[in-house]
């Protein structure tokens, strides 16, 4: 393996690690592996940190494909609680509302569900990476101020009903790169005429890469000790 020549690794990442911090860390192991100050290591695309699943890495000259594995498919598994918000969409943040769910039917489910697939609009949550006036959307939400974010265009592909236990239900959704699926849950509340945040959220897969292609990032260490690694002179 030649990590600056370039590595394209696939992880699991782990409940309440932020994308950041996986990178950190793998950079981190590689570096003390390799006896270098630095090595150039990124991400193909956000998790937030209660969401688990596939996440991509690359280490050097691949660092340079990290916008073609953006634009892959991605496949994800979200649980969502009907009946409530927050004000993150997600669990982060305390339910803030809630909503009657005794008028919402599985055959209600199943038909506003069919209405998200396809093109649609998509206003990104407040809580997110997405950039006002060259800021980050979740510091100024974090720090209690306005954020407006303007509508996204986005491909839903796929919807699928796995689960309906109301006021809590499972959906397996398969989109394009930009879509918060915190944002489809807000959004299939409105829907149903209820409110609903997400209380679980696995990436399955991005493109052909699977959840079972992934390695733990606990493990990462023990693995690398095995490989056959390139020296790197500078």
């Amino acid at each position: 393996m030649n990590f600056k020549e370039g590595e394209v690794l696939y992880f699991d990442k782990p409940l309440r690690w932020t994308s950041f911090a996986v990178v950190n860390k793998i950079r981190y192991h590689i570096s003390r592996k390799l006896g270098v100050k630095k090595i150039k290591v990124g991400h193909a695309g956000t998790l937030d940190p209660l969401a688990t699943g596939v996440m991509i890495i690359c280490t050097g000259k691949a660092t340079k494909r990290i916008e073609e594995f953006q634009y892959h498919t991605k496949e994800y598994i979200a649980t969502l609680q009907l009946g409530a918000t927050t004000p993150s969409f997600d669990l982060e943040k305390e339910i803030d509302a809630t909503y009657p769910t005794e008028h919402i039917t599985p055959e209600m489910v199943e038909d506003v569900l069919k209405k998200f697939v396809g093109t649609i609009e998509q206003i990104p949550p407040a809580f997110s990476a997405c950039k006002v006036d060259g800021k980050r959307a979740y510091d100024l939400a974090r720090r209690g101020g306005e954020v407006e974010l303007k509508p996204k265009t986005l491909v839903i592909d796929e919807i699928e009903l796995l689960e309906c236990n109301l006021p809590e239900i499972k959906i397996r959704v398969v989109c394009s790169k930009g879509t918060y699926i915190r944002a489809l849950a807000r959004d299939i509340g409105e829907a149903l005429h209820s409110g609903a945040h997400l209380t679980g959220l696995i990436r399955t897969r991005v493109g052909d890469v699977k959840l079972a292609d992934c390695m733990q990032v606990d493990g990462f260490e023990a693995w690398l000790e095995k490989q056959d690694i390139d020296v790197i002179n500078d």
